[in-house]
C-alpha cells in the first residue's frame, strides 16, 4: 500500500440509504476499485468502513505530501509517481512515511467518528477514557489503528534485501510521527466553566503538524548501507558515522530517521519521475534560482480581483466590494 496518485482519483459508490445486503455489496465493490494485494483486499472485505477510509487516507497524504513540496523542485507530482516508488530516493522515502501516517491517522480517526464497524474510541483500559465516555467524548483511537495497519501492510523481516528493510524502516518513521503527535485534550465541566470536574481524552495533532515533521526528517534524511551484525547473525541498516564515509565507523539509523540508498535526481528536466520545473512558479527572492535550475525565470503581471473592505451588516450577512490590485507572477524558463 503507498500513494500511487490513480486510487484517489477513483470515484467510490454511495452508501446511502438502503439494506444491509446492498451495504456489503458497495462495500466490497470499493475495496475491488483500490489498487491493494490480494491480503488486503480479504482484510477490507471484513471491515466495513475501511475502503472509504483507505480513499481518505491516500487523498490525505497526497495533499500533504503536495503541500509540503509545493516549493521544491520535485512537488509531489502524481506524474512519474510509479517510477519513483521503485528506487530508493529520499522522496521514496518520504512517500512511504506520509502514506503510513495518513493511514494510521485517518484509521484512528474514523474509529472515533464511529465510521468503522469494528472499532469505536479510545479503548485503552484507564480511568480517564471510562470518564470521557460517561461525557460522550470519543478519544482518537490510535491502539486500534496501529495494530490493525502492522496487520494490513504485513511487514516482514526479508533476509538481505536492503530495499524491503528501508521501505519497512521508513513506513515505521510515518507511524512513529503520529504516535508521538498524540496529546491529551481536557474539558471542563464544572459551574460556570470551572474546572471543579474535567474529563481527559486522547487526541491526535492535526496532520498538517505531522507533515511538516516529516518533512524536517525528509531534509535531514540519512543514507544507508547494509551491515551484518555478527551477534545476532544477519543484516541490518547502517550509515557512516559523521565525519567519516568509511563502513568500519558505520552506526544504525534512529528509528526517527528517514533513509534513503540512493542519490536523487535534480527534477530539473522531464524524467519518468517528474515533469521538471519548466512553467513553475516560484519567488523571486526566495526559492527562483533554485527551482529554476539556473535556467531563468519570466516576469508577467496580471490583475487579480479580491474581497475588499468587508462589513458585518445586521444579524449575518456579510458585504464586500471588489477590489482589483496588479500581481507579479514569476515562472521557469523552458
Amino acid at each position: 500500500f503507498s500513494l500511487t496518485g490513480k486510487e484517489a482519483l477513483t470515484h467510490f459508490p454511495s452508501l446511502g440509504p438502503s439494506s444491509n445486503s446492498a451495504q456489503g455489496k458497495v462495500h466490497v465493490k470499493q475495496c475491488d476499485l483500490l489498487k491493494l494485494s490480494r491480503k488486503q483486499k480479504r482484510l477490507c472485505r471484513r471491515e466495513p468502513g475501511l475502503a472509504e477510509t483507505l480513499r481518505d487516507a491516500i487523498r490525505l497524504g497526497i495533499m500533504e505530501c503536495q503541500y509540503q513540496f509545493r516549493s521544491e523542485r520535485w512537488n509531489c507530482s502524481l506524474e512519474g509517481r510509479t517510477s519513483l516508488l521503485k528506487r530508493g530516493f529520499k522522496e521514496t522515502a518520504f512517500l512511504y512515511a506520509v502514506s503510513s501516517a495518513a493511514l494510521t491517522h485517518s484509521l484512528a480517526r474514523a474509529c472515533s467518528a464511529g465510521r468503522m464497524e469494528r472499532c469505536t474510541c479510545d479503548d485503552s483500559p484507564d480511568l480517564e477514557n471510562r470518564k470521557a465516555w460517561q461525557w460522550g467524548v470519543c478519544g482518537d483511537n490510535l491502539k486500534y489503528s496501529t495494530k490493525f495497519l502492522k496487520k494490513f501492510l504485513g511487514q516482514k523481516r526479508i533476509g538481505k534485501d536492503l530495499r524491503a528493510k528501508v521501505d519497512i524502516h521508513n513506513t515505521n518513521v510515518g507511524i512513529k510521527a503520529v504516535k508521538n503527535g498524540l496529546k491529551t485534550t481536557c474539558k471542563c465541566h464544572g459551574v460556570s466553566g470551572s474546572c471543579a470536574v474535567r474529563t481527559c481524552w486522547k487526541q491526535l495533532s492535526p496532520f498538517h503538524d505531522i507533515g511538516r515533521l516529516l518533512k524536517l526528517r525528509y531534509d535531514d534524511a540519512v543514507k544507508v548501507f547494509s551491515t551484518t551484525n555478527d551477534a545476532v547473525g544477519h543484516s541490518e541498516l547502517a550509515s557512516p558515522q559523521r565525519h567519516s564515509h568509511s563502513p568500519k565507523h558505520a552506526a544504525s539509523p534512529r528509528s526517527t530517521d528517514l533513509v534513503y540508498v540512493e542519490d536523487s535526481p535534480s527534477f530539473c528536466r522531464p524524467s519518468k519521475y517528474s515533469l521538471g520545473t519548466a512553467g513553475r512558479t516560484c519567488s523571486r527572492e526566495g526559492n527562483c534560482d533554485s527551482m529554476c535550475c539556473g535556467r531563468g525565470y519570466n516576469t508577467q503581471s496580471r490583475l487579480v480581483t479580491f474581497s475588499c473592505h468587508c462589513q458585518v451588516q445586521w444579524c449575518c450577512y456579510v458585504e464586500c466590494q471588489q477590489c482589483m490590485q496588479e500581481e507579479v507572477v514569476y515562472s521557469c524558463k523552458q
